[in-house]
């Protein structure tokens, strides 16, 4: 069973006080707090090994670029690509939406359809209306209930010849809900549709299986899971990324450069141009190794715990209104209390040390769906207590009474 007051002492941050009272960090579908591990091996970087990689053939380019190449390693085998070279080292989710939706670019054509949930993050909505009026495609949306669940009736009426791609994320962000992507993937592939899955929300909480999903691309940023921010991975069959062309132009991503033509370097460099976030990388590895160490199946157990504990103690507060109430969910709640505004309710649970995010979570479709503003979300990671729970539960009742 995870022992989540132990973990916490891995955390330097989570013993800090805000405004003067012991930090409750609830913000973890924003970004992930660092453990003290992953710490020691970005200074280890900058202390020991910094150079650039691939290039140098002194000591420390080599060390470097081993420690970066095993990390790359060390996402496969997490991920379970089939080859290394499937995995792109990013600068995070957006960064890695937006190579595949650029590489579409000259495949899709006027009258092809590309198909998006209702629950996307903005990051997986804006680049594919970019692609759609470069292109001429048709974007489709696949609707969403009240629970928060797609529609899966609708999706497989919307899915047809004229279908060439399919974006969902694998876990909402503002909601929670975990889709059925395997459903989904499987009825795409039988129309010739490519998917691309948006797992940022996901890798916290459970370990994505590429070869088992028979996933086209999927895309996470490392800060969601006790990693540095400003990076993430590109996972994609090989098949496409060789057919995909580059997504920028420059050092390390060519094989061979003349004023006449220039030709590219072989899978994964092609995408990589450019100095690389080297440390981030490194620390990327670092972070998947600590987070396997604790086990996702005792995460996702522990974590499935404080959910229906949270759950049920703020329901039982007069007004207060869950926004996303899917079977299938992760620890995310959505929240409003009747009457009072969401960012009214976060500043005042600052004022108490309790960090939650409020507003539309760049998801201002689920927000409009809902005819709501907003919503103030707590979101749990596997060092957060039951005690901390309470904490919230309390502040938000005595936010409601200084409100009302």
């Amino acid at each position: 069973m995870l022992n989540a007051e132990k973990i916490r002492q891995d955390f330097p941050i989570l013993n800090r006080q805000v405004n003067g009272k012991p930090l409750v960090y609830l913000d973890n579908a924003a970004t992930s707090q660092t453990p003290q591990q992953v710490i020691d091996v970005i200074v280890d970087y900058y202390a020991n090994y910094n150079a650039n990689i691939h290039r140098g053939v002194h000591t420390l380019s080599q060390e470097a670029t081993d420690k970066y190449e095993e990390a790359r390693h060390i996402i496969q085998k997490h991920f379970n690509a089939k080859h290394a070279h499937e995995i792109i080292m990013t600068a995070g989710t957006t960064h890695g939406i937006n190579l595949v939706a650029s590489g579409f670019t000259n495949i899709l054509q006027k009258g092809d359809e590309v198909l998006v949930s209702a629950l996307e993050h903005h990051s997986n909505i804006v680049p594919w209306q970019m692609l759609c009026q470069k292109t001429g495609a048709t974007l489709k949306v696949i609707p969403m209930n009240t629970e928060g669940e797609l529609l899966l009736t609708d999706y497989e009426a919307l899915l047809s010849e004229k279908t060439k791609l399919v974006f969902v994320n694998h876990i909402s962000n503002a909601l929670g809900t975990i889709n059925p992507i395997e459903y989904i993937i499987n009825k795409a592939h039988k129309v010739g549709a490519a998917v691309l899955v948006d797992g940022a929300q996901a890798c916290p909480h459970l370990k994505a299986d590429m070869q088992a999903l028979d996933v086209d691309f999927y895309v996470v940023s490392a800060h969601k899971m006790c990693g540095p921010t400003g990076v993430g991975m590109l996972y994609g069959k090989e098949k496409w990324l060789s057919k995909l062309p580059p997504y920028q132009g420059g050092g390390e991503m060519i094989s061979e450069v003349t004023f006449q033509k220039s030709t590219y370097a072989d899978l994964p460099h092609k995408f990589e141009a450019g100095t690389p976030n080297i440390c981030g990388g490194i620390a990327f590895g670092a972070a998947i190794n600590y987070m396997n160490r604790i086990g996702f199946s005792e995460i996702a157990a522990y974590e499935h715990e404080l959910l229906t504990y949270a759950t049920t103690e703020l329901q039982a507060i007069d007004g207060l209104k869950i926004y996303g109430t899917a079977k299938e969910k992760t620890s995310v709640i959505s929240f409003n209390i009747k009457g009072i505004h969401p960012y009214d309710i976060g500043t005042l649970l600052d004022k108490m040390g309790i960090a939650v995010r409020t507003g539309h979570h760049c998801a201002q479709p689920i927000m409009n769906f809902y005819q709501i503003p907003g919503t103030v979300r707590a979101s749990f990671a596997f060092y957060n207590t039951k005690k901390e729970v309470d904490a919230l539960v309390a502040g938000v009742k005595k936010a409601k009474m200084m409100l009302s």
